[in-house]
């Protein structure tokens, strides 16, 4: 009875990542947008919980949807009034999105597809619970080939810069 429980939660969740990531993409009240994109990083959050990876759950919850959504409000803020409502899109841009979309999809789907046909489950899964938390953090921030600190320092110059041109877009006004 405690896996059926757990399905169900599990499918609670997958769907609100599901609503709440299509309406941060569809709405076109930006505060709206951000808040949908709050509920659905703490779906995601709900997700890890579910995995009993409370460190991801909790660091999901800290730095993304505590960080992240603030300095996305706060950008928004800075470059546009918050009733503003953004124009609605020319029917060949929605056509293009929505051909890009289905690209997207059939690419992911056949890279899953393949995925799980050339592989058995069970080492895999055998392997993935052989993992710890300093091989993840090693992993993450480590300086070899196929490991992330560069790209992890790169995104936080980006967002630097981002923070800098909503600065000087609001110093302007």
């Amino acid at each position: 009875m405690d896996s059926v429980g757990s399905y169900i939660i599990y499918g609670i969740v997958a769907l609100s990542i599901v609503v709440f990531s299509v309406l941060t993409v569809t709405t076109r009240r930006i505060l709206r947008s951000a808040t949908y994109l709050l509920f659905t990083l703490f779906a995601t959050a709900g997700l890890y919980f579910l995995l009993d990876y409370e460190f991801l759950g909790a660091v999901q919850i800290a730095v993304y949807a505590g960080g992240i959504v603030v300095l996305f409000v706060f950008s928004i803020l800075l470059t546009s009034r918050p009733g503003d409502k953004s124009e609605k899109l020319a029917s060949r841009r929605r056509m293009l999105g929505g051909v890009a979309a289905l690209a997207t999809l059939a690419v992911v789907g056949f890279a899953i597809f393949a995925h799980f046909s050339s592989c058995q489950l069970a080492p895999a899964v055998e392997q993935a619970a052989s993992v710890d938390m300093t091989s993840i953090g090693h992993f993450l921030l480590g300086t070899e080939k196929f490991q992330y600190l560069l790209p992890f320092e790169a995104i936080s110059v980006l967002l630097l810069a981002c923070i800098i041109g909503g600065v000087v877009v609001a110093r302007r006004r």
